[in-house]
């Protein structure tokens, strides 16, 4: 089982993104996640052809395959957003980060689907009807996004990563990935990352078997594992359905270590990569040893 599942975690691409694979190598991973650029800031210098030979042979170098990494987007993009200037900004940036990735030769770029940023009154985020015509709205623009950047683009699949639900994020629902996968045109180029710890304070359980089944059972049936990506392995400092998007460390939060046993055994996940997020990056390297134990 163990040759079948890529770990890592995501690394530091300071200095240039060539790092990245020595930084990931250094910690045993065999897969990795990184920023192409800046994740701060809204533009950066173009990649220039001596960065991107240099990335592609210390990606050589590593042994690490490029379908094993997960390059993750800048925080500033909302695909979302209700503003037409701050969307079209979005949606620019967007595009800059999947032509990276190209660039780079690599195939997958992970990206949270976008916020509506309404304020609601306690009223009305029980009114079940409005939140879901504001979702809804949020969501169609999303998918907008998506296909307007996918047809300007080549080569790299768009991965929705779940969200914990905080604020106005959405995605934390199975039904609003699979609400923007059905509106994507190129079914060939959109995937999926599940975070863990999103998923968790989201409201789904996987601390025992049963309730492990049960999610991914839920998630199959919704979403469906063809679209499965990628995922990002970190615990929870927040309970379960607490809708907060805080991680920890392997075994140290509220998910505990069953999940990530089942995880590193389950076949559905094979051939993706499995990244850490969790918060103490000096033991990332032990971290990704315990998962591998894990493989029966």
């Amino acid at each position: 089982m163990t040759g079948q599942k890529y770990v890592g975690a995501h690394v530091s691409a300071s200095g240039g993104v060539y790092n990245a694979p020595k930084n990931a190598q250094e910690i045993g991973a065999k897969a990795f996640a990184l920023f192409t650029k800046n994740q701060r800031q809204w533009v950066a210098k173009s990649l220039d052809e001596e960065t991107i030979q240099k990335f592609k042979t210390a990606l050589q170098e590593s042994g690490i395959l490029p379908k094993h990494i997960l390059p993750h987007d800048s925080y500033l993009i909302n695909l979302g957003h209700p503003e037409v200037e701050k969307l079209e900004k979005s949606r620019a940036a967007f595009i800059d980060e999947l032509q990276r990735c190209d660039a780079l030769g690599l195939d997958k770029l992970n990206f949270h689907p976008g916020s509506h940023l309404t304020k609601l009154t306690k009223k009305q985020k029980e009114d079940a009807d409005l939140l879901q015509t504001i979702e809804n709205k949020c969501l169609d623009v999303i998918a907008e996004s998506i296909n307007l950047a996918l047809d300007k683009t080549k080569n790299v699949k768009a991965v929705i990563e779940n969200t914990a639900g905080q604020g106005s994020n959405l995605g934390y629902k199975f039904e609003h990935l699979a609400y923007i996968i059905d509106k994507v045109e190129d079914k060939s180029r959109i995937g999926v990352c599940i975070d863990t710890c999103h998923m968790f304070t989201a409201g789904y359980d996987i601390r025992t078997r049963e309730a492990y089944d049960k999610t991914w059972d839920a998630f199959g049936e919704i979403v469906g594992f063809e679209y499965l990506s990628g995922m990002h392995l970190n615990d929870s400092k927040p309970p379960l359905g607490s809708r907060v998007d805080r991680h920890h460390s392997l075994g140290k939060g509220e998910i505990g270590l069953d999940a990530f046993r089942f995880i590193m055994n389950d076949e559905r996940m094979n051939d993706i990569p499995l990244i850490l997020e969790t918060i103490d990056e000096t033991i990332w390297a032990e971290e990704i040893k315990l998962l591998y134990s894990f493989c029966e």
